[in-house]
């Protein structure tokens, strides 16, 4: 038996799992390589969770010293937002008219 990859009241959100990565240039590249419909999918699973998630997320400030279920949950909620201008804005992966995201490079992110 595998341990739980979300925390328990989450656990419905397993299958969303492969869009829980760890850095920003993997979720950013992940909505890139997506299908509209797959992005569209993905945010109707979790957005009506999100406040349910933020809530819990509250409790842990510190993502580094929060356990392995928790990071990932955090991890699930960022794709959300990496997601979100797609779906709410563009109705396309990439930004319309926008320039090449391969181009950005986060400082902070050099996974």
């Amino acid at each position: 038996m595998t341990a739980p990859q979300l925390p328990p009241q989450f656990g419905d959100l397993e299958p969303l799992l492969a869009w829980a990565l760890p850095s920003e240039r993997s979720r950013s590249a992940r909505r890139q390589a997506s299908a509209m419909s797959d992005i569209n999918a993905f945010y109707a699973a979790l957005m009506p969770r999100m406040e349910a998630v933020l809530e819990f997320l509250r409790a842990y400030p510190d993502e580094d010293a929060a356990p392995a279920e928790v990071r990932t949950l955090f991890h699930l909620a960022l794709a959300l937002a990496e997601v979100a201008t797609a779906v709410e804005n563009y109705g396309q992966p990439s930004v319309v008219d926008g320039y090449d995201v391969a181009r950005f490079v986060a400082l902070h992110d050099q996974a």
